[in-house]
């Protein structure tokens, strides 16, 4: 083996080298960029738990106060229906 193809094979042993660094620190800075977005995400999800939660919260007491409008409504429709039969009957 000649000088020259033994440099040659050198230079390329450390390129090599250095090309496994470069995707092992690339391949950790990804790890860790994929480990900080999966957190996020699950805090993301977290709090969209927590609004759907304080939302049904919300519409289901809306839905009481709905009802309870809904009842006060019919009491003076009825109220008023028998006053109207009593002014009809003042009448005839």
């Amino acid at each position: 083996m000649s000088a020259d193809t033994l440099a040659l094979l050198e230079e390329k042993v450390l390129r090599a080298v250095e090309t496994v660094q470069r995707l092992r620190k690339e391949k950790e800075a990804a790890e860790t960029a994929a480990s900080s977005g999966s957190e996020q995400l699950r805090g993301q999800v977290r709090a969209l738990e927590e609004r759907n939660t304080e939302l049904t919260k919300e519409l289901s007491s809306m839905r009481a106060e709905r009802d309870a409008l809904q009842s006060e409504q019919d009491a003076v429709r009825q109220r008023i229906e028998g006053l109207l039969k009593q002014v009809e009957s003042l009448g005839a």
